[in-house]
């Protein structure tokens, strides 16, 4: 059987989705599972045993040039030539479900019209799974990857899951680890200035851990942020800029990942690694808590739907709050 999953951005929902392969392979082995990307989160997927093919598309290019719809549609339609048995959308946006039309399988699937924000995306759908869109991000996921093939995975599954982000070794991150500190990660930047929690309190919790913080940046408005707080603790350091390989390598050797809730923060729990993921303006639906993997939420109240990028009472939550669930993660 061959199988075309479709889901183009962002990193952290690339990465609850790839929860799903695992057990899709454990169920059906000899299944060919290749995966339709934006160009730019390739690196994501990359070097997963599980995914038999990287099919890179840059829908992203057309925000600048609109004529390369044409050559992006002609490679879509070049990948259909694999004469996929079942597609799988498994993000339900317009553009997605649109992808998934253009592989010709006759066997789409994706979620339902009461599932997904965009509901004309499920127009496109031969078959839908119904499954509320308030509902744990990663257990939709789940849902939508395991229903077209008849088997559940369950919530017992996903807490014993397998660590599933692979990466090339790579020396040159292995001298920020320290073998004597606990090593920390801080992902301090996120997609809205709202999601941010203040570069004062990662100071605060910097110095009131004193182990080895490492602090990962991806803009140069993160970089200086970064280096704020590392000017302002003497237990921070700043790294350079990391590839999504080096980014899954340094966090696999790291003992607690600290961040904002974005991509990158998500990686840990990918990689069964602990961590803590601090939420404003976005609902804590959007991972999966976990003796390892926990929450800190601000008190505001969060529309599924309609979220408030105005909602900054991230800013609110008590730096030391954090400190103490580090403490926990990393002694007891």
């Amino acid at each position: 059987m061959k199988i075309a999953i479709v889901k183009l951005s962002a990193m952290g929902d690339i990465i609850h989705a790839m929860g799903a392969l695992q057990f899709i392979k454990k169920h059906l082995p000899n299944t060919q599972i290749d995966w339709i990307v934006e160009q730019g989160f390739v690196g994501v997927l990359e070097d997963n045993p599980h995914i038999d093919n990287i099919l890179p598309i840059n829908l992203k290019a057309l925000k600048k040039n609109k004529l390369k719809l044409f050559s992006e549609i002609k490679g879509v339609m070049k990948y259909a030539d694999n004469n996929y048995d079942i597609v799988i959308d498994a993000q339900g946006l317009i553009k997605s479900a649109m992808t998934g039309k253009l592989l010709k399988s006759g066997n789409l699937w994706g979620f339902s019209k009461d599932s997904i924000r965009e509901e004309e995306a499920s127009y496109f759908y031969n078959q839908s799974v119904k499954i509320p869109y308030h509902e744990n991000t990663i257990d939709r996921n789940m849902r939508v990857l395991s229903e077209p093939f008849g088997f559940d995975i369950t919530p017992k599954d996903i807490l014993a899951k397998e660590p599933f982000l692979y990466y090339q070794d790579d020396e040159h991150i292995n001298s920020y680890i320290s073998s004597t500190q606990k090593n920390i990660i801080f992902i301090v930047g996120s997609t809205w200035e709202s999601r941010n929690y203040p570069k004062e309190h990662f100071a605060t919790i910097a110095n009131a851990l004193q182990e080895n913080i490492i602090i990962i940046w991806g803009s140069q408005e993160e970089r200086e942020t970064a280096e704020w707080i590392a000017y302002t603790s003497p237990y921070a350091t700043v790294i350079p800029r990391l590839s999504y390989n080096s980014l899954k390598g340094i966090i696999a050797k790291s003992d607690l990942l600290i961040g904002n809730d974005t991509g990158p923060t998500h990686i840990a729990w990918g990689l069964n690694i602990p961590s803590i993921t601090i939420f404003g303006p976005t609902p804590i639906n959007r991972v999966y808590q976990t003796p390892i993997n926990r929450v800190v939420k601000s008190n505001s109240t969060i529309d599924h739907y309609k979220l408030d990028k105005n909602d900054f009472s991230i800013q609110e939550i008590n730096p030391m709050e954090i400190v103490s669930i580090s403490q926990e993660l990393l002694y007891d």
